[in-house]
């Protein structure tokens, strides 16, 4: 057979590449970001539905813009139905709008052990490894942000060792099952607050948990610390990580910055609305505003997690 000059020459180029290059493995997952355009408005959120409810309200025009209209983060925890169609639901219609969802994976054992207002979880180890298995496989490779289980990572002191122990390494499998089953997710694990665990030591538990399995950490999750303070917190946790982690920063009701009380306090403000950051990978509303943080403060009979819009209409004046 006679050969080709133009397939000859092909040939030698072709064996003279890298190695390296012959043999690379698939490409990295791209940035959530670049794969969407913007994050997604809940139209099920809970402000969305009491503003359908209630259109005569005085009040139901300022919350639907303030708020309603506004990208807020899902939370999922024990979903009636299974976790696995709720969130894959989910992520579907974000996606079918090619927009980018903000999930919270809350549902660690012995969850808000130390607060008490947001008690349970998942009954057990075994029970909390297949939870959040499934969550991160109903993710799979669309694009996401998930934050990981707010507070876990800090409510040690009202925990046994063998429960930390526990909770720690349910973590890590977490933070595994979402680099392996969600590779187009940015993924964070909760660090807390700037005012509740020094940096070294948050960064020492981030450590265990596998931070370096996903993006990084979440701070200000549900609290109302200024974006400035959280990001030298976030900053300072990073440096003890040896830099290379990144971080998010809930600002949705950090507009006046925190006057020390976390449960329902009088005074506070919507922050800004959810955007790439600065010094952070994003700002976010993953607390939904207008949602009790429990029967507490300026709402003493407002349960945990329930909606209300006399909190709402607060938040929007700063009152």
């Amino acid at each position: 057979m006679r050969w080709n000059p133009l397939l000859r020459t092909a040939l030698i180029c072709l064996l003279a590449l890298p190695l390296s290059f012959a043999a690379a493995g698939p490409a990295a997952a791209a940035s959530p970001i670049s794969l969407t355009s913007g994050f997604y408005s809940n139209p099920d959120s809970g402000p969305a539905v009491w503003v359908r409810n209630n259109p005569a309200d005085a009040r139901a025009a300022r919350i639907q813009s303030a708020i309603a209209s506004q990208p807020i983060a899902r939370w999922f925890a024990g979903e009636s139905g299974g976790i696995g169609p709720a969130v894959a639901n989910y992520v579907g219609a974000a996606d079918s709008h090619d927009k980018l969802p903000v999930l919270v994976a809350y549902n660690i054992p012995l969850r808000d052990a130390c607060g008490g207002h947001s008690s349970g979880g998942a009954g057990s180890v075994a029970e909390y490894r297949t939870w959040v298995s499934t969550f991160a496989a109903a993710v799979g490779d669309r694009p996401a942000v998930v934050v990981i289980e707010p507070d876990a990572l800090s409510d040690f002191s009202c925990l046994t060792s063998t429960q930390i122990s526990d909770r720690i390494a349910m973590l890590a499998y977490a933070s595994q099952m979402f680099q392996q089953k969600a590779p187009n997710t940015w993924a964070y694990l909760d660090a807390g607050h700037t005012n509740w665990v020094a940096p070294a030591t948050m960064a020492s538990r981030l450590n265990s948990a596998g931070v370096r399995n996903i993006r990084g950490y979440s701070l200000n999750v549900s609290n109302f610390y200024t974006t400035a303070s959280s990001e030298t917190y976030g900053n300072s946790i990073n440096s003890a990580l040896g830099g290379g982690s990144h971080f998010v920063v809930d600002t949705s009701r950090n507009g006046n910055g925190s006057n020390g009380e976390w449960c329902n306090p009088a005074g506070r403000k919507l922050g800004v609305t959810a955007r790439v950051g600065g010094g952070e990978d994003l700002l976010l509303w993953v607390k939904t505003p207008g949602n009790s943080d429990g029967e507490c403060g300026i709402a003493p009979t407002v349960p945990a997690g329930q909606f209300s819009p006399a909190i709402a209409v607060r938040l929007i004046d700063g009152t």
